[in-house]
């Protein structure tokens, strides 16, 4: 049987990926799987949905990531009160020259923060649709392109819901990959501590000289088309399959994940592979991946949740379901 690619991942690809992973790491301690998620929505061309309590340092990874892979970073802040307009910017009135001009919003940028972004209603929420899926955005009739490296961080806090608006599916479905960011470890806590008393804050050393752009933000689309090169056998494409079918037949979850689940599952398995230095995927990748691409994008019945059983629960269960090849 063939494989469904057969071209070897060049070695300075993996070399990128393994100084951009180094790199992060003088600034985020700890948190290596959050980084490889995020590195994995970058390099597939996709967006990611982190979740996490207030400082365990989202706003900082993001400015990390677009520091050390060379791109543009913008931040917004979603509150009730944000209008589309906020994020896409508008046409102003230019009295002087009698004429028009677009007045940019933050959304034209590369690596785009949407913070707290289920606290805007659904109309603000849906201006960033067109944004994730086109890479354009609309103002008055007329299409911008947005760079070909845009990415979306949106983040969620877990623990306030009062004032807030769930997203939708369509829109969660959107998302390669949900994480979570976790409180540091106690031996990462204190290292964190001790470099607070001194210069060696992880902000002091984001603004400092020591942080190395490992690539221009013009080149992350050479590395994309680089993990095109790496080797899935077509067992595990159907492995895949499978799982995600799985989904809508397993008792607990009542709505199943869709096709997406199945492309989002193949790319972020093969970009996993990638960032873990190898050129080919292993049955390990595809499992590692299938929590943070299938748990957004599946529902369990009422009583199983009443039981207490949780989406990652139901995501392991179809893991031990489903054979794995040999």
């Amino acid at each position: 049987m063939e494989d469904s690619a057969s071209t070897d991942l060049d070695s300075s690809v993996l070399a990128i990926l393994a100084r951009a992973r180094t790199e992060v790491a003088k600034v985020i301690i700890g948190q290596e799987e959050v980084v490889d998620h995020c590195l994995i929505a970058i390099f597939t061309g996709n967006h990611i949905l982190i979740e996490g309590v207030p400082g365990v340092a989202k706003t900082l990874l993001v400015r990390t990531l677009a520091r050390v892979l060379g791109s543009p970073f913008s931040r917004i802040q979603f509150t009730p009160d944000l209008m589309p307009s906020d994020i896409t910017g508008t046409n102003v009135f230019n009295l002087q020259e009698g004429a028009f001009h677009l007045v940019k919003g933050p959304v034209f940028t590369s690596f785009l923060l949407a913070d707290e972004i289920n606290r805007a209603p659904a109309k603000t929420q849906s201006a960033l649709l067109q944004a994730m899926q086109e890479r354009q955005v609309t103002i008055d009739g007329v299409s911008h392109d947005l760079p070909d490296s845009f990415t979306v961080f949106a983040t969620q806090n877990p623990i306030e819901y009062e004032g807030t608006y769930p997203l939708p599916e369509a829109q969660k479905d959107r998302f390669l990959l949900k994480v979570k960011i976790d409180y540091p470890g106690e031996a990462e806590e204190k290292q964190l501590a001790f470099q607070t008393l001194g210069e060696g804050t992880p902000e002091h050393i984001l603004e400092g000289d020591t942080m190395e752009p490992v690539l221009a933000g013009a080149e992350i689309s050479l590395v994309r088309a680089a993990m095109q090169g790496i080797a899935i056998k077509d067992e595990l494409v159907s492995y895949i399959v499978e799982l995600v079918r799985a989904s809508r037949e397993a008792d607990p979850i009542q709505v199943g994940a869709g096709p997406r689940a199945t492309q989002a599952l193949l790319l972020s398995s093969r970009a996993y592979a990638g960032i873990q230095g190898r050129d080919y995927v292993t049955p390990d990748d595809i499992r590692s991946m299938a929590r943070p691409v299938l748990s957004h994008r599946i529902m369990l019945r009422p009583e199983y949740e009443i039981e207490g059983m949780t989406v990652c629960e139901a995501v392991d269960k179809l893991l031990e379901s489903v054979a794995v090849p040999r």
